[in-house]
């Protein structure tokens, strides 16, 4: 995979977790105004937009498992480090919730 296609993944990557991210902050939102079942929805999108991300992660180091070279660049360590917080997001989001939950 040379860099141009690696830099694709990256920004499809970084799409993805861009996404979730925006949900679990909507979704901690709407966990602040007691909306706990918009909340979950939103949760359940994210955990969507995570599932593409770490697919799309998955099919490039399949690739590189089988031999192929991969021409990793600054785009794909911002992906990579993009869905790293974003799931780390996920499990804190998901724990405030529950405190909140726990306030009512």
């Amino acid at each position: 995979m040379n860099r141009e296609e690696a830099n694709m993944v990256g920004f499809e990557i970084v799409a993805f977790a861009g996404e979730a991210r925006s949900n679990l902050l909507q979704a901690l939102n709407a966990a602040e105004k007691e909306d706990f079942i918009k909340a979950q929805d939103l949760i359940k999108e994210a955990d969507e937009s995570i599932k593409e991300a770490h697919n799309t992660q998955t099919k490039m180091l399949a690739q590189e498992a089988a031999g192929e070279v991969v021409d990793v660049g600054f785009i794909m360590v911002h992906g990579q480090d993009h869905l790293m917080t974003t799931v780390l997001l996920r499990d804190i989001i998901e724990h405030l919730i529950n405190i909140y939950k726990k306030d009512t």
